[in-house]
């Protein structure tokens, strides 16, 4: 028997501090690495079925699967973002009527703002004159910070991409190597923990996508009613935005703003604000706890403090990161004695009632079953 060493209350802190201070500072570091293996990890679980149709139902070699199902990824997401320049197309067409349109509100605005503020339009034309002045002479370091941030996004998709066909190719041998680095006796800990989580990511995806297209379609539909113009654009990009959980809906509300007023004037945006507002606080206490919060059972307080620091670690990438990051985590702590207090603290009220066991006696085939397939 092994002597049982007790440390104290302050070195075991101070080693947890220490070793989140590593942690945080690592991934700091790694963002150029660990961001695009993360969202890979996500679309290799999304896409793993498939690539295990084409293996067992199609013969096709594993390689040849792993290519065809992350092209049909590829495809998927061009296709969103086709309709979505062609929405932006048609906006560009309307420029000459959206230029008579600004200028017409903007007249009504500085008349509002002199007779309640008693500030003269002249003195309103220096101000917007300043402004343009300075925006013109940052104009070519703007241009080349937007042509750097274009090149970057599509280095890091392009990278997501390989490390999706790496995961999915060697996705066994991956299995194999995190049972070997345990002991030989927590393996089956270690197959249900591989498959609780491939499980998890995936549901939580499919709740994503399912998310974004509900809501999608009921804001194409809410203005439409309203008469908002370009409806179908500002309904897909409030879609599309809203997987930022917290900052998806403030960014839409401004670009759908920008858009009301040019086109409908400012008497619609009252109703646009209350329109996106009630759709998100639909889509927050509804959709989000049935499809998507069912999937992690993290609390809320945890996901908005999980939200806020990702996003200031890695900024849009790490506030959607986030959360499946933390749901991982989570079943790790679970099926750890030690660490099960965390999985406490990260969940909610419903692990409570239905606590998961620590040992899960299930044949490992079963568990390796719907890895490797």
């Amino acid at each position: 028997m092994k002597p049982t060493i007790i440390l104290p209350f302050y070195l075991k802190l101070g080693m947890v501090l220490l070793s989140l201070i590593a942690l945080f500072y690592v991934a700091i570091l790694g963002k150029g690495i660990l961001a695009p293996m993360i969202f890979a990890l996500l679309s290799a679980t999304l896409l793993l079925p498939v690539a295990g149709y084409l293996e067992t139902k199609c013969k096709f070699p594993r390689s040849l699967a792993a290519v065809c199902a992350v092209l049909l990824l590829v495809i998927c997401i061009a296709a969103v973002f086709y309709v979505v320049l062609s929405q932006i197309n048609g906006v560009a067409g309307d420029l000459p009527q959206l230029k008579i349109q600004v200028r017409s509100t903007l007249t009504d605005l500085q008349n509002w703002i002199t007779a309640k503020f008693h500030v003269e339009i002249i003195r309103q034309n220096s101000y917007m004159t300043n402004t343009l002045s300075q925006l013109l002479n940052s104009g070519p370091s703007i241009v080349g910070a937007t042509l750097r941030s274009v090149m970057s996004n599509l280095i890091f998709f392009l990278f997501v991409m390989i490390d999706s066909f790496f995961l999915l190719y060697y996705r066994r041998l991956l299995v194999k190597f995190l049972v070997a680095v345990f002991r030989e006796e927590n393996s089956k800990t270690v197959y249900a923990i591989i498959a609780q989580i491939q499980s998890r990511i995936k549901q939580y995806v499919q709740g994503l996508l399912l998310e974004m297209i509900i809501v999608s379609t009921v804001c194409c539909l809410a203005l439409w009613i309203l008469g908002i113009k370009y409806f179908i654009l500002l309904g897909l990009l409030t879609g599309l935005l809203n997987l930022l959980p917290y900052i998806g809906i403030f960014i839409s509300l401004l670009l759908s703003i920008i858009v009301t007023v040019a086109t409908a004037g400012a008497g619609h945006v009252l109703l646009l604000i209350a329109t996106l507002f009630g759709i998100h606080l639909l889509d927050a206490n509804l959709l989000l706890p049935l499809i998507v919060g069912a999937k992690v059972r993290l609390n809320a307080l945890i996901t908005i403090l999980g939200v806020i620091v990702g996003g200031s670690i890695w900024g849009i990438t790490g506030a959607f990161l986030a959360i499946p990051v933390i749901a991982i985590t989570k079943i790790i702590c679970e099926r750890i004695d030690s660490l099960k207090p965390w999985s406490i603290l990260l969940g909610d009220e419903r692990d409570e009632k239905q606590p998961l066991p620590l040992k899960t006696k299930i044949k490992e085939d079963k568990l390796i079953k719907p890895i490797t397939t």
